[in-house]
């Protein structure tokens, strides 16, 4: 398979993505993600909201998101391994 000419030249060796590393970003993103959306600007005007109410949320996002973001560094990690650093 040809491979395609980049445009940039990193001085730099392509190394694997930190599995680990992605799931704690995805993890933090998501807690962010799901305080935005239980306290932010579009909630209900007068809504009384209690942060106890939303800790399962904020978990599930937490859990979905770092998932997401492992599975993702992952398959980059294979892609990469097969098909660009053959070796």
């Amino acid at each position: 398979m040809p491979l395609l000419p980049s445009l940039y030249a990193s001085a730099e060796r392509a190394q694997p993505w930190s599995v680990p590393r992605a799931a704690c970003y995805g993890a933090r993103i998501g807690a962010i993600a799901a305080l935005f959306k239980a306290f932010g600007p579009l909630q209900a005007a007068g809504a009384t909201t209690h942060l106890g109410a939303h800790v399962g949320n904020f978990a599930v996002a937490a859990v979905t998101f770092g998932l997401l973001c492992a599975g993702a560094a992952a398959l980059r990690n294979f892609i990469a391994r097969s098909l660009i650093w053959r070796e």
